[in-house]
């Protein structure tokens, strides 16, 4: 019987974890089973604690995508093996995954995205995800998302990506354009850079 896991978000939404340098968050499973994460120490005994730094992750950083070292090596099977499910260029995957969360897995943005490809709880509903922290379903649901979003655009990749950030709601409000969203439009620009660098 598969085991699933409820992910609780308690008091991160106080913090911005892609701004911060460094943020320790406290891990707990209660006696239910249920994972825990937060911000302040749980009054547990049976807890771990997760440091997450991506000081490289705001979209405000003065990080040279141009020339930022590439992060290879990392989750090679599961990238390739959810590029060839769901006809998407690994390259492009990478770049997401490193503009998102530059390849750390336990990642969690003020907003609640969560994992390598920063998806939110109902993004993680939608395709199955009962782990957001385990590269393989992070990736998949992940990558399966982008798909749709393809789908949705007619492949337009620069749109996709639009409505990856900023969402499709904001997305088909513009006339299935890119939003005025200065995060947005550098949020594409960053993916791009590194999809063309991960070729």
């Amino acid at each position: 019987m598969k085991q699933v896991y409820l992910i609780t978000l308690l008091t991160i939404t106080s913090y911005s974890l892609f701004a911060a340098s460094n943020l320790r968050v406290y891990k707990h499973i209660d006696k239910d089973g249920v994972i825990h994460y937060s911000s302040k120490k749980p009054r547990v005994r049976n807890y771990n604690i997760i440091n997450v730094r991506c000081p490289e992750c705001g979209w405000k950083n003065k990080v040279s995508w141009q020339t930022t070292p590439l992060i290879t090596g990392k989750f090679e099977k599961e990238i390739l093996a959810a590029a060839k499910k769901w006809s998407i260029k690994p390259s492009l995957i990478k770049a997401i995954i490193h503009a998102e969360s530059s390849f750390k897995p336990d990642v969690v943005s003020s907003a609640g995205a969560q994992g390598l490809m920063q998806l939110m709880p109902s993004t993680q509903k939608t395709y199955d995800v009962t782990n957001p922290f385990d590269p393989k379903q992070n990736i998949q649901g992940g990558t399966a998302y982008l798909k749709h979003l393809l789908n949705t655009y007619n492949n337009n990749v620069r749109i996709s990506l639009a409505a990856y950030n900023a969402g499709e709601t904001a997305v088909n409000k513009y006339n299935k354009n890119v939003p005025p969203y200065e995060e947005t439009k550098n949020y594409i620009k960053r993916v791009n850079t590194l999809q063309k660098r991960y070729k």
